[in-house]
């Protein structure tokens, strides 16, 4: 999918981008699948702001993706290639000789009337899910599953995709596109091929209002701020003075501050991490 550019008529369009949407082919998609998004403006089930800088945006209505591919042996055609406000990638609208419908994420290569399969056996084609047992060693692959049975959770991203690397014992090595080498189990499941859309992240906003249609509203930088409300403020010029390092507005640490918890039970599926020097 190509990037369009326009002329700068005004300062919006000046540094503005979008995507031609020339490989969607319909604008209506599948009722049945289709659910409201719920605004919650960040806040939990007290009314309490737990996540800063979400408010309004345009209203969505999020489509019902199938991250699992648990219709084994029945083959589907791909109906149409659509858009989903709520990820990057483009969907693809299956439907099953059995009748049922489902949505998955349009790899690369895939395009209307191209017949997908999961389960044992299925070819090594863009779309087909397998387990990782199935999938030869070198193979590009998305929708990981890390949990097997949970649906996939890893690489689901517009043009990301993950290479199989070896397989030892239960586990294979799967190198992620942030470069992490992760042991995932041999009977978990991943769909061949890259996720499509690869020029998504190529797109400028180009103006404000395009982050507020996406429901993201200002935010205000701490230095610019009083010392009463946030540990950077006051002081005179941009220097920060009187704390050490970046902190969050309620003292937290916020660069560099190791949060994870529970590690042992993740660590030992971490061969190379991402950030190793």
């Amino acid at each position: 999918m190509a990037v369009k550019n326009y002329k700068p008529t005004s300062p919006g369009r000046r540094g503005a981008s979008v995507l031609s949407f020339e490989e969607i082919t319909t604008n209506k998609p599948e009722k049945s699948l289709l659910y409201t998004k719920k605004k919650t403006g960040g806040r939990n089930a007290h009314g309490r702001i737990t996540v800063r800088h979400i408010g309004g945006g345009h209203k969505q209505k999020l489509r019902i993706i199938d991250f699992k591919r648990q219709k084994d042996g029945v083959p589907a055609t791909v109906a149409t290639i659509e858009y989903d406000p709520g990820r990057t990638a483009n969907i693809a609208l299956l439907k099953y000789a059995d009748g049922d419908k489902k949505y998955i994420l349009a790899p690369v290569g895939l395009s209307v009337g191209d017949t997908v399969v999961s389960g044992e056996g299925a070819d090594i084609r863009p779309g087909n899910a397998l387990q990782i047992k199935d999938i030869p060693v070198g193979t590009m692959i998305h929708n990981i599953e890390i949990i097997p049975g949970k649906g996939g959770q890893l690489v689901r991203s517009a043009g990301n995709a993950a290479q199989l690397m070896a397989k030892e014992g239960n586990y294979a090595q799967v190198r992620l596109p942030s470069g992490e080498v992760r042991l995932i189990a041999l009977n978990a499941k991943a769909t061949i091929g890259q996720v499509g859309n690869l020029d998504s992240a190529n797109v400028k906003l180009g103006k404000a209002g395009k982050s507020r249609n996406k429901g993201i509203r200002p935010a205000v930088r701490g230095s610019a701020m009083n010392p009463v409300d946030h540990p950077h403020g006051g002081g005179d010029g941009k220097s920060p003075v009187g704390h050490a390092g970046p902190l969050s507005p309620w003292g937290q640490p916020a660069l560099g501050y190791k949060t994870r918890k529970k590690k042992n039970k993740t660590d030992r599926l971490i061969v190379r991490r991402r950030n190793a020097k």
